[in-house]
């Protein structure tokens, strides 16, 4: 007989730096998960037959973890609040230059007329609609190095010719921008607050 599943619930439990307060959903899932949301809060969910001892030593054991995604969180939430406006024409502007210089990188292969489009977005940094051209930059990128926006707008660019994220896309990130890794994780550690742009 299958165990019932239950609503979800709000549960405490206590660590060494204190208490978590999470939501826990009994679902039909063989493996407990746990997701810390944008927000801030945590969401777990775990089989129906897990105790909830288990559960919450499963939660305790993930405690470090918690404290540094709510704290990367509170950082990116409070550098946009606190982020300056840029005139469209500026940023769009700059971004335009940054696009053009990379296109003839991919001049081997057939691509449609791209439209540049300015979003500032919470968490994302840039979209490709591959199949008009529109390629979307967060206008955050403004303000970050200026190595970081071209990973970004290269980025967008390659959905233009492989449009999900398989090896052919790496393949191709990596024969235009060898250094985009690195590029990658400077602008992780921008958008944290662990630089600033030079």
């Amino acid at each position: 007989m299958t165990a019932a599943l239950t609503p979800t619930v709000r549960r405490t439990v206590a660590t060494g730096d204190g208490v978590i307060s999470y939501e826990l959903t009994r679902k039909r899932v063989k493996n407990l998960n746990l997701r810390v949301e944008r927000d801030g809060s945590i969401r777990v969910s775990a089989p129906a037959r897990v105790s909830l001892a288990h559960v919450n030593a499963f939660v305790a054991g993930r405690a470090d973890f918690i404290r540094k995604a709510q704290a990367r969180l509170r950082g990116e939430q409070a550098r946009i609040e606190t982020m300056p406006d840029v005139p469209e024409a500026m940023c769009r502007q700059r971004f335009q230059e940054v696009i053009d210089r990379l296109l003839p990188l991919l001049g081997g292969y057939r691509l449609p007329p791209v439209t540049l489009r300015l979003r500032t977005m919470k968490s994302r940094w840039g979209s490709c609609a591959w199949a008009t051209g529109a390629v979307t930059l967060n206008r955050r990128l403004y303000f970050a190095p200026p190595e970081c926006l071209e990973y970004v707008a290269l980025h967008e660019l390659c959905h233009l010719v492989v449009h999900d994220h398989s090896p052919r896309f790496h393949a191709l990130m990596a024969s235009l921008m060898p250094d985009w890794k690195a590029r990658k994780a400077r602008l992780e550690r921008w958008n944290t607050g662990g630089e600033t742009p030079n």
